[in-house]
């Protein structure tokens, strides 16, 4: 199975420190064709599923310009075919420390209080963001914003940055990453451009994953280029913290409905409730409602191509104990019951007691 990777290597896949980027060669063509032909908008929205690229393009676009190349052609007056700034340039690590004076970024913050992140990106940060903004760049070139993930700014925080992209200053530019656009205010989506990137194909996918774990074996990248639904960053965060694994046993507890162990379940629950057990907790309610998207899914379209054989037999059988809208409730419930548990700190024991109180009690409706 899959080994976890060293911090060093997290540090290294860091959209900010990142200098490979696989499969959006027609987004980087596009930025480069605008920025020739000096039509570049002041206002990107960058869309696409969750760990396909998006904040990675972000800081490569961002790298690209803090280093002084905007317009540039080659002899013949064709724009480069790439964002690339090499990785040994300064900028490069400037960048990936965090420490380019007009490059500034926005997310989730800190809380110090508790030491777990905030909610929602809030008011203030878009306020230090816009007397950024209106200072002179400490380079006299850009000013560069990546707001990450946009749609959890609030509303407050949203109608701020609606009032930056509405009166943006000279030489400034604005990328919104994120992965649900349909949750902004409508008039943000209308001041940007918007540029959406699509899934990675298995072939992408899997020479990601042989440039940055050339250590897996084959049968690993297969299991994780099914679960990735063509995102590298997942397929990588699963072989960090052995999803394969996990799954495999979500797989097997589907199996033993609609009758399950609820002595399995209740070592499965305070295993992930222990202290220092964080990442598995929020990677077992990754892959749990993983199990449920495919499991609808195929029971939309019977037979689909990206499921395992398992997966197949597994959603036949419960498809027969329970009509697909009982499944689509379900996988509703359940994504409702994680979010709310990590907004308002539920107990996670009884979280993942309930989750399968809820999986049982479907099964067994007919």
């Amino acid at each position: 199975m899959t080994k976890n990777g060293d911090s060093a290597e997290e540090e290294t896949l860091a959209p900010q420190a990142n200098p490979h980027l696989t499969g959006h060669e027609a987004a980087e063509r596009l930025l480069l064709s605008a920025m020739q032909q000096g039509r570049l908008a002041h206002g990107w929205l960058i869309t696409g599923p969750e760990g396909v690229g998006k904040a990675t393009l972000a800081y490569r676009l961002a790298r690209y310009l803090l280093s002084g190349r905007y317009g540039e052609a080659d002899l013949f007056g064709a724009p480069p075919e790439s964002l690339a700034v090499d990785s040994g340039e300064a900028i490069f690590h400037q960048i990936a420390a965090g420490g380019h004076p007009d490059l500034i970024v926005l997310g989730r913050e800190e809380n110090q209080k508790t030491g777990k992140l905030s909610n929602f990106i809030v008011i203030d940060q878009v306020r230090r963001l816009t007397d950024r903004f209106s200072m002179t760049s400490g380079a006299g070139g850009w000013r560069i914003a990546i707001v990450d993930c946009a749609e959890e700014m609030n509303l407050n925080a949203a109608n701020a940055l609606l009032k930056l992209l509405e009166e943006p200053p000279p030489r400034s530019l604005l990328l919104l990453v994120s992965h649900a656009p349909g949750r902004l205010l409508p008039t943000i989506r209308s001041r940007c451009r918007r540029l959406a990137l699509r899934p990675l194909s298995s072939e992408q996918l899997t020479g990601v994953l042989a440039l940055h774990r050339p250590d897996l074996p084959a049968e690993d990248v297969a299991g994780l280029v099914q679960l990735a639904d063509g995102s590298p960053g997942r397929a990588l965060s699963l072989a960090r913290v052995d999803g394969l694994r996990t799954y495999a046993e979500i797989q097997a507890m589907l199996g033993t409905l609609p009758a399950l162990d609820f002595n399995m379940v209740h070592d499965l629950a305070d295993r992930l409730a222990r202290r220092g057990q964080e990442t598995a907790y929020e990677t077992w309610f990754e892959l749990f409602i993983l199990a449920l998207t495919r499991l609808v899914r195929l029971g939309v379209v019977a037979g689909g191509a990206g499921e395992t054989s398992i997966e197949r037999q597994t959603s036949q059988r419960l498809m027969g104990l329970a009509p697909l809208d009982r499944w689509v409730e379900l996988w509703e419930k359940v994504g409702d019951l994680a979010a709310r548990a990590e907004s308002v700190n539920l107990d996670k024991k009884q979280v993942v007691f309930n989750t399968f109180v809820m999986l049982e009690a479907t099964a067994r409706r007919a």
